[in-house]
């Protein structure tokens, strides 16, 4: 059963990003996107609960459309929805409990007493590994990168969603923090039991915790399959994208 359907998904901004998409994800799953930079896999993860609007196409979420359905089928998607951004996109001013507070769904925050808005708070928290008594009040330049990347996760996961869009959750941390986080990101997808879409520059990792990947190049769907067919394809951009990859993670390991 599709929970996400990408269908001929068309988005341009100065040139061509996306030329028409086609991708469904299946219930329970987690999807690697994965492709060079600049092809459009951020793009398509912004695309599923309307941050970016489409030129052409339709993203459906458990059968409501994103683009057509109106205002408040576009809510009733976001509710479902957590999104972990690049770079964890805190807010500088907030605390870490106003910070994962936002989080909560702003219908559900209304009908919550603090007490229980806080336990929330406190439960997503310990899921990401953070010991709420020492975090809660600190802002994020208090926070180690690892530590923000976690508070990104914790105000995703903290409205309980059914579906978890990871876009580069990776990026920045060296290769231990790097292992931490795929490791959480594997643990809370089964705990939550959610289906989840990730866009990682790193490959080994998402192989490795990826049902199925994908990979985009020049806007189009290239790949789409298990990680297995994924590692043997003999399809010339694909064998390309994953020997630059290797390459860029090995000079990585040296640098760190």
């Amino acid at each position: 059963m599709s929970t996400i359907e990408y269908r001929d998904v068309w988005k341009a901004f100065d040139s061509p990003v996306l030329e028409g998409v086609d991708l469904e994800v299946y219930e329970g799953e987690m999807l690697g996107i994965f492709g060079p930079s600049g092809t459009g896999k951020s793009v398509l993860l912004k695309t599923t609960i309307g941050l970016i609007e489409l030129d052409r196409g339709d993203v459906r979420v458990e059968g409501e459309s994103a683009y057509y359905g109106g205002r408040k089928t576009l809510q009733s998607i976001r509710k479902k929805v957590g999104y972990v951004f690049q770079y964890a996109a805190l807010f500088d001013s907030l605390s870490v409990y106003e910070n994962v507070e936002m989080g909560i769904p702003e219908d559900e925050l209304k009908r919550l007493s603090r007490r229980e808005t806080t336990r929330k708070i406190w439960e997503a928290l310990e899921l990401t590994n953070l010991e709420p008594r020492e975090v809660l009040s600190k802002i994020p330049a208090e926070l180690s990168g690892g530590m923000k990347k976690r508070v990104g996760i914790a105000r995703a996961v903290v409205g309980r969603p059914r579906i978890l869009l990871w876009d580069e959750p990776t990026t920045g941390l060296d290769p231990v923090n790097t292992a931490a986080v795929e490791r959480l990101i594997n643990r809370l997808s089964d705990q939550l039991n959610v289906t989840s879409v990730i866009v990682t520059h790193d490959i080994e990792g998402g192989l490795a915790m990826c049902d199925r990947v994908a990979m985009l190049d020049s806007g189009s769907l290239r790949f789409l399959g298990t990680p297995e067919a994924f590692r043997e394809s003999q399809d010339t951009v694909v064998r390309a994208f994953i020997d630059r990859a290797a390459a860029e993670a090995a000079l990585a390991e040296v640098r760190y």
